[in-house]
């Protein structure tokens, strides 16, 4: 809801697409300090972390209502607080998986992936919706008295969440080894910490490969769907806010139906197939997007876009959950939201591109680079990716 009512914001006051791209980048900022997130998650569990980002939310929600209510609201505090927001959000998701691979058994972590995105996704419907329509209708104002509530609202529900004891530092193994950092009597340190799941994800070839496939997604497809869309609203389908919720609640709403599939049938008994062959469809879905001049049919390939997106990205999920040792699960799932990075990357240079060769080459230009690579990331770890592995017992990595 605060990312389709700020973006529409940035788009309407200033009219500029680099700006807009700028305005989205600095949500992603974060994304460089997710593995140190892991870290944290690791050592004092997702409850504390995730209370405390969600903290930071209810606070930058109130300081934007403040600015608001007092008409001293600007483009250039909406930048300040992008960057702020940006340091934290993009981790939200990294305590999230954690938490799933914590508590759920092997078996049915497919489905607990899919009813965890089940749940994002209806959030994202309904906020997209709400928050065009309610910023139309009431104002900015009423909107994030709302806002700010809800997250308020979150931060009591996180704060329930079951307390766990920190984990025994599981680095021994990996990096120094246990014995020597004993025998000196030095307390892990975190660089070590971070250090040693940064070597885990390389030594990993299969968790590699779905690291680079997930950096080359961000950088070319989640611009089109997500970043991109209050300027094809405002300017290729001619819409107002309202039609920029319907756009956003598209493509949300694909993902929804995705993931209630994802849960209803079990998923896809090859993961990593599945995952490359949807993620092949889901650009050729966003190079047609790229090309419609309509409302209409861009509505109906945004929902279909969801679709596919959803299914190749559970997948994703619940492969890297699988095939990672539960001791280093929250850092893996740290450098997975480092790919995000690729989508503030992609953001900007779509920014230029649009300026410089248009909207639709530059959609063109996007999805053949994600097709080309996909396939590239399928060949190269094809020993790795192409293999049958569920999320059972005995897939997961037994590691002493």
């Amino acid at each position: 809801m605060e990312t389709v009512i700020l973006g529409w914001y940035v788009m309407v006051q200033t009219g500029s697409v680099l700006l807009l791209t700028a305005f989205g980048s600095l949500l992603l900022l974060g994304t460089l300090a997710s593995p140190m997130f892991g870290v944290l998650g690791d050592r004092l569990g997702g409850r504390v972390v995730l209370s405390a980002m969600r903290a930071v939310y209810t606070l930058l929600a109130a300081f934007v209502l403040m600015l608001t209510l007092t008409g001293n609201l600007t483009p250039g505090w909406v930048f300040a607080i992008a960057t702020l927001a940006g340091i934290v959000r993009p981790n939200d998701q990294v305590l999230r998986n954690a938490l799933i691979g914590e508590t759920i058994p092997p078996a049915h972590l497919m489905g607990a992936v899919g009813l965890s995105r089940a749940t994002m996704d209806s959030a994202r419907v309904v906020g997209a919706l709400a928050g065009a329509g309610l910023s139309t209708l009431l104002g900015l104002e009423r909107t994030y008295v709302l806002v700010t509530t809800l997250y308020a609202a979150s931060l009591v529900l996180t704060w329930e969440v079951a307390r766990r004891r920190p984990v025994p530092d599981p680095g021994g193994s990996i990096g120094e080894s246990s014995e020597s950092a004993a025998g000196a009597g030095l307390v892990p340190s975190r660089r070590r910490e971070l250090k040693d799941g940064l070597l885990y994800v390389l030594g990993t070839p299969e968790l590699l490969a779905m690291m680079w496939l997930a950096f080359l997604i961000n950088l070319t497809a989640y611009p089109i769907s997500s970043g991109l869309l209050p300027y094809v609203a405002k300017r290729v389908f001619l819409v107002d806010a309202t039609g920029l919720g319907w756009l956003a609640a598209s493509f949300a709403l694909g993902s929804l139906m995705g993931s209630i599939a994802t849960v209803a049938t079990g998923g896809p008994r090859r993961l990593a197939r599945s995952m490359l062959v949807y993620t092949a469809i889901w650009y050729a879905i966003l190079f047609g997007f790229g090309r419609l001049q309509s409302m209409g049919p861009g509505l109906a390939a945004l929902v279909i876009a969801g679709f596919v997106q959803s299914i190749a990205m559970i997948a994703m999920t619940a492969n890297i959950l699988a095939a990672s040792d539960e001791r280093f699960r929250a850092r893996v799932m740290g450098v997975r939201t480092l790919a995000i990075y690729g989508m503030p990357l992609g953001l900007m240079a779509s920014g230029v591109l649009i300026e410089r060769i248009g909207y639709p080459s530059t959609i063109s230009v996007f999805t053949a680079v994600g097709l080309v690579f996909t396939l590239l990331i399928g060949i190269r770890w094809r020993a790795s990716l192409w293999r049958r592995r569920r999320p059972t017992a005995a897939t997961l990595p037994q590691r002493g």
